[in-house]
């Protein structure tokens, strides 16, 4: 079962769409090229599983407590500083899941460090 993958409004959109652009157009830094293959790897995985095991998919029941629906986090790295992480929600509909949010993981979750989290609307 596969899921259409669609970018929350406007922040996650305009990354995406400025990254794909600057990609295509060879005009993208280190950086940016690295996150960009690393989250089109990690949205592929998502699209076919969105419990894919190096996905590590989760749900943050802070962030689902404060937006009013299951908030999911998804791993694009790991053991790394400043890992970063991918939120996300099912819908809004059938088969449809919707990134809200891109972020560096946390560094205390028993602190209070996903209030800082801003995720983007559906």
């Amino acid at each position: 079962m596969c899921y259409a993958i669609r970018m929350g409004i406007p922040e996650m959109e305009q990354l995406w769409n400025t990254l794909m652009t600057k990609h295509r157009d060879g005009t993208i830094s280190k950086k940016d090229e690295d996150l960009y293959k690393k989250w089109g790897n990690a949205l592929k995985k998502l699209s076919l599983d969105p419990m894919y095991p190096s996905l590590k998919s989760h749900e943050i029941a802070e962030l689902s407590g404060r937006y009013g629906m299951k908030v999911w986090q998804s791993y694009l790295e790991n053991k790394t500083s400043g890992a970063r992480r991918m939120y996300w929600v099912y819908g809004p509909r059938q088969q449809e899941i919707t990134i809200i949010g891109l972020e560096p993981h946390p560094e205390d979750a028993k602190n209070g460090a996903y209030d800082r989290i801003k995720l983007s609307n559906l």
